[in-house]
């Protein structure tokens, strides 16, 4: 347990006591990222625990703490909420940083006991056993274009939601627009001129006021996006492919930061969940439809470009019959939810 009035950067613990006081070996240090105070565990080279400290989060002190870990230390940390500055922070200090994967790391709440502490001292077994699940360290300049896009996506996400109440009110006062785009310009004259009871009226007139203001930000953005990427070559190229637009474009290369980092295509349909769910276990083999398992945003743009794939099937209900590759993107869902015989089983 932590002592009470503890804080900053003071050694309130050290469980188990220093392996040894002259350790100047490689260490491992896992780190237990909170939006206040954070948990940060040392290790050596074959899992005994050195010490363990509890901080408040700044990059001051977190640098502080990392001295101590000396030299070139391995450090991980999960890919939570607001990790920018302490891989910054670190990485600034020398230390070798890795993202842990939240979802890799997901059987950690299954523990019967679950603590800072042990979260911790597993990240860093974990890296220490070359098992660690490692998320993309995004650099600063991919994380601005990913703000900017993240933005401008939530903004008109925001402005669809304002609409709908429109659509929502008229439809209380048994209204039908007369226009056929009632955001056009000849459905806007129609909806400040309806027929409506004042308090109809009032949020009507409220809700086109926001929705003016969302349009004057999103279209802030549209420039401002447009302008990072002015005279970019992935930026460019994309543009090639029938359906996508310099929306889409600026979101493919701002979520996939340096398409380097993926070996082969099958890889990066891998990482924007493209791909279909695989269950094998012995003779059995259990596909599902794809898995989703990645942004939300790049993934319904991929789709629109995705082709259904039919090779090594007999028929709609036929047998899967070839194994399934990173490019086998299935759409059709329902029919592939069974359990079907593996390719090198005979029959």
């Amino acid at each position: 347990m932590v002592p009470s009035g503890c804080s900053g950067v003071l050694i309130c613990h050290v469980e188990g006591g220093p392996v040894s006081g002259d350790y100047d070996g490689r260490q491992y240090v896992g780190i237990d990222l909170h939006r206040r105070r954070s948990v940060i565990v040392r290790t050596t080279e074959q899992g005994e625990q050195l010490g363990w400290v509890r901080i408040d989060n700044d990059p001051v002190a977190l640098g502080l703490e990392l001295a101590k870990a000396g030299p070139d230390p391995e450090v991980v940390l999960e890919a939570t909420y607001g990790w920018y500055w302490a891989v910054d922070a670190l990485q600034t200090a020398g230390a070798h940083v890795h993202l842990a994967h939240p979802l890799g790391v997901k059987g950690f709440a299954y523990r019967r006991v679950k603590n800072d502490v042990r979260d911790a001292a597993d990240l860093a077994d974990l890296l220490r056993m070359h098992r660690l699940p490692e998320a993309y360290i995004a650099t600063p300049h991919e994380r601005e274009l990913r703000e900017l896009v993240r933005h401008r996506a939530k903004l008109v996400a925001l402005r669809s939601g304002l609409k709908a109440q429109v659509h929502a009110t008229l439809a209380k006062q048994g209204q039908l627009p007369a226009a056929s785009d009632v955001f056009g310009r000849a459905g806007t004259a129609w909806l400040r001129s309806a027929p409506l009871e004042l308090v109809y009226r009032q949020r009507i007139d409220s809700l086109l006021e926001l929705i003016d203001a969302y349009d004057g930000e999103i279209e802030t953005f549209r420039t401002m996006i447009a302008n990072r990427f002015t005279g970019h070559r992935g930026y460019r190229a994309i543009q090639q492919i029938s359906g996508i637009g310099p929306t889409f474009a600026a979101v493919f290369v701002a979520e996939i930061g340096d398409i380097n980092r993926f070996s082969r295509p099958e890889k990066l349909c891998c990482w924007a969940g493209l791909t279909p769910r695989h269950r094998e276990s012995d003779t059995t083999v259990h596909r599902g439809p794809i898995t989703k398992m990645g942004c939300g945003g790049r993934r319904r743009g991929l789709r629109l470009r995705s082709a259904r794939v039919r090779g090594g099937c007999r028929g709609d209900r036929g047998w899967y019959r070839h194994s399934p590759g990173a490019v086998d993107i299935r759409l059709c869902g329902s029919r592939l939810r069974r359990s079907v015989p593996r390719a090198d089983r005979p029959g």
